[in-house]
């Protein structure tokens, strides 16, 4: 345990603990107005990192102004002209002894900063430098008046800009941390982290690292402390790191403590499912089965993610899981992020159970009325297997006996969701089995980090009579060459997807891309049937189409991302993704694996519009390259950082303040290390970490 040397504070004289509003100067209004970035002890500000840093120590001559940078000018105004053609504006001409002029253009402004910028005004600015019709200008500086002719002093430390809120400008925030950062206490007492364990790290210490980061000196390295690779910002990111892997085994400490019901069934349902399947298990189908047998057969409940590849057969493991509670008289809950996904995996539940005499209920949003009184009154008294959407999780929903919980595609869902579902099953101190389920298969340093609360295991073997998929990137130009293709592949029989990619759009927008593509393709292939889904239709109007292109009705399905998961269609033989160059790797190979179900060739064509950024084109390249999710998922881990990966945009679950897993992958082994030595021989001081950087959030980190 820690040496009397090194105790921790106690609560009360812990400076980081107390309130802001014990700062000076921190009324009620700016206390309020700090609580809503969530900065509410002392100790939140000594936290609250610079997003980036401005460099004010020094002063460049316009003539040495560079498009593209941020710098610092100071000159004499030469002339003013505002105008109102087109829309108001301000234009500034600024001269120095370099002989040059900058112009400072605002959009918005008042008379009286008209009358404050009158020329033989002098004036400091600050912005980024960019290449105007007339020479280097700068649009929306800051500055300030100069009065006299002596010139000011310049900062001496590069000017931190922090992350702020409405009503609180950067002035005022930087004051309020200043403040705090002359609270903080010495290295022995700050450091949480002991001195035995960073040793071998060679970590700078806290103290010295928060300083840096919050006044970085002026010769401090800009490119590093931008790409986040500053020392002292990397012993901050392995701080936050060891806390939040602290946090999830916490959780997990915390979960394996309750109970859950001991589900070793006798097999029989288990064993007349295998016998009706049409074809065999995989190695890897038959291993990842037995470690969930094993888990389920405990009283300490389970917490499994299983990841596997698009079609590497999650579906049949989850199934078997099931029947494993069924047998011992438990319910199942399945949760699926979309009402497609979900009824996918309702169709073939209720193909697989219903003919061993298991029921499967379903209960999503659209379920209403009479239905919806029904489910809810099946599901009460016990009926065996439930599958919906987040609907299983509303007021209302109340389980008999719930002993497994499978969450599928877990990133779509936060976090809080996540443990709602299983409180549902909760009973004094018992509470269900967990099994979450992944079609995007994440890099074994990443799950270490982001499901440290749970087991990994990976399908990482296809069904036999899968074919590869052949993948060609095709510049829009040739849009007529690949309706060709269409063309070719339907008359011999086969199927194909067209699929429409407006990201960072609105449903509306994408949806009429779709309807755009559809007609341009209705006339484009007379002769076939074509259907169009989106997600603005009505649910049931969108599996109509579904059905009568899984029935084979359709020749082509003109689509939006909605099919991105949950669509099975074997016959389907060619897949085309328009603007495939605006897709992270993650999602293009999902798209991809709708196709190449069957033992038939199949194609996908990624049609992009030229010219292709570096990323976009290293992107197609990967997917050219190879069908393999695992080594999929470690480019798009090097390509795009975690975020995305993980969908963590929708979640909140891994926002690190200063940490990135793609840059601080290599931190992690060091960071498991420490935290596995903490939570045995220091707990008291883990408690506090968690505490420090998460709070009140920490029952969320990644439940």
């Amino acid at each position: 345990m820690t040496s009397p040397a090194r105790a921790p504070l106690a609560a009360a004289e812990d400076p980081g603990l107390q309130p802001v509003s014990t700062l000076p100067g921190v009324g009620p209004a700016l206390a309020q107005a700090l609580a809503r970035l969530g900065l509410e002890r002392v100790q939140d500000l000594w936290f609250h990192l610079p997003l980036r840093y401005e460099d004010r120590t020094r002063l460049t001559p316009i003539r040495e102004l560079r498009p593209g940078q941020s710098a610092q000018v100071e000159g004499r105004v030469e002339a003013v002209e505002t105008g109102f053609r087109y829309r108001p504006q301000l234009k500034v001409a600024l001269t120095d002894d370099s002989a040059a002029t900058l112009v400072l253009r605002f959009f918005h402004f008042r008379r009286a900063q008209v009358e404050q910028l009158a020329p033989g005004t002098r004036l400091r600015c600050y912005g980024e430098v960019r290449l105007g019709a007339n020479g280097p200008e700068m649009v929306h500086p800051q500055y300030e008046r100069i009065a006299g002719e002596a010139s000011a002093p310049v900062e001496e430390r590069l000017t931190p800009v922090y992350p702020t809120t409405e009503g609180l400008g950067q002035k005022r925030i930087a004051g309020v941390i200043a403040k705090a950062l002359l609270r903080l206490p010495d290295d022995a007492r700050l450091e949480l982290v002991p001195a035995a364990l960073r040793a071998p790290l060679a970590l700078s210490s806290l103290r010295e690292a928060l300083l840096t980061v919050h006044r970085p000196p002026a010769d401090a390295d800009v490119a590093q402390l931008t790409l986040g690779t500053h020392p002292a910002q990397q012993r901050l990111a392995f701080e936050e790191l060891l806390t939040h892997h602290l946090s999830l085994k916490r959780l997990r400490a915390q979960v394996r403590a309750l109970r859950a019901p001991a589900l070793a069934g006798d097999g029989r349902l288990r064993k007349a499912l295998l016998a009706r399947l049409p074809f065999a298990l995989t190695g890897a189908q038959r291993r990842v089965g037995a470690e969930i047998e094993r888990d389920l057969a405990a009283t300490a409940p389970m917490l499994r993610l299983v990841q596997g590849d698009v079609g590497s057969g999650k579906t049949v493991v989850a199934a078997l899981a099931a029947l494993a509670a069924v047998e011992c008289g438990h319910q199942v809950a399945l949760m699926a992020p979309t009402e497609l996904l979900a009824e996918q995996h309702l169709r073939n539940f209720r193909g697989w159970f219903e003919p061993l005499g298991v029921d499967v209920v379903w209960l999503a949003g659209k379920v209403q009325g009479r239905a919806r009184k029904a489910a809810l009154a099946a599901v009460a008294q016990g009926a065996p297997v439930t599958i919906g959407t987040h609907a299983l999780m509303q007021e209302g929903v109340a389980f008999a006996r719930l002993g497994l919980a499978i969450v599928d595609e877990q990133h779509r869902f936060g976090v809080h969701q996540r443990l709602a579902l299983r409180d549902k099953g909760a009973r004094g101190d018992g509470v269900p089995h967990q099994l979450v389920l992944t079609a995007t298969p994440i890099p074994r340093t990443l799950a270490m980090t982001a499901y440290a609360d749970l087991d990994v295991s990976a399908l990482d073997e296809l069904p036999p009579g899968r074919t590869p998929v052949q993948t060609v990137a095709i510049s829009n130009a040739r849009r007529g060459e690949v309706i060709e293709r269409i063309r070719a592949a339907c008359a011999e029989g086969r199927q194909a997807y067209w699929v429409c990619t407006l990201i960072e759009e609105s449903e509306q927008l994408e949806a009429q891309a779709a309807e755009v593509a559809y007609a341009e393709l209705t006339a484009a292939l007379p002769g076939l049937r074509i259907g169009l889904v989106h997600g603005r239709m009505k649910p049931k109007d969108k599996q109509a189409v579904m059905d009568a292109f899984k029935a084979g009705e359709l020749a082509v399905l003109v689509a939006t991302t909605v099919i991105e998961v949950g669509v099975d269609v074997p016959n389907a033989s060619l897949m085309v993704i328009e603007n495939a160059e605006r897709l992270g790797l993650a999602q293009l190979h999902q798209l991809r694996g709708r196709v190449g179900r069957g033992s038939v060739a199949s194609s996908c064509v990624l049609l992009y519009r030229p010219p292709l950024s570096q990323l976009a084109r290293q992107r197609l390249e990967v997917m050219r390259e190879t069908n393999d999710g695992f080594r999929i998922a470690e480019k798009d881990l090097e390509l795009r950082g975690p975020g995305e990966l993980l969908g963590t945009r929708q979640t909140g679950q891994l926002a690190f303040r200063i940490a990135d897993l793609a840059r601080d992958a290599r931190l992690l082994p060091a960071v498991q290390r420490v935290g596995e030595a903490m939570l045995v021989q220091h707990p008291a001081l883990a408690e506090r970490l968690v505490a420090r950087w998460i709070g009140g959030a920490a029952r969320y980190a990644g439940a």
